[in-house]
């Protein structure tokens, strides 16, 4: 498609979808759906661009191949189910740690919040892989 008001209008949305995207990511680690939600926004930003754009110009831009975010997100998902079988909890049960921030701030992660981003990565990817696959001429 080569529509200019599109092209135009997808830098904002981009950004809106990709800050949503976030707030979904940090909101859901305390709530169901939060890093698949995110991913579906994530993935949504880039799907708009190739709409206003085109795929293959999106698919040469890309720093990481679809297959690199979901291997990257199952890595982030093996991850985070490490620390409560070294700690000899049950399998995914969540750990916790926390960080002194300047200002007597106290930074509490978890390891939902790395699962959550992991599913986040590979919900992108997949995305992604769906797209292109849509869009590839045989």
């Amino acid at each position: 498609m080569n529509s200019v008001i599109l092209q135009i209008a997808q830098r904002y949305v981009r950004f809106l979808l990709l800050f949503f995207a976030v707030i979904a990511l940090l909101r859901g680690h305390n709530h169901p759906g939060g890093g698949f939600i995110a991913g579906l926004l994530a993935g949504l930003s880039i799907v708009m661009k190739g709409f206003a754009f085109d795929i293959e110009q999106v698919r040469r831009q890309m720093k990481l191949s679809p297959s690199g975010f979901i291997g990257t997100g199952l890595v982030l998902i093996v991850v985070s189910t490490l620390p409560s079988l070294l700690a000899g909890n049950a399998f995914m049960s969540g750990s916790w740690t926390t960080i002194s921030m300047p200002l007597g701030v106290d930074l509490k992660l978890g390891t939902p919040l790395l699962f959550d981003t992991g599913v986040f990565f590979a919900v992108i990817g997949v995305t992604l892989m769906f797209l292109f696959s849509l869009t590839k001429s045989e």
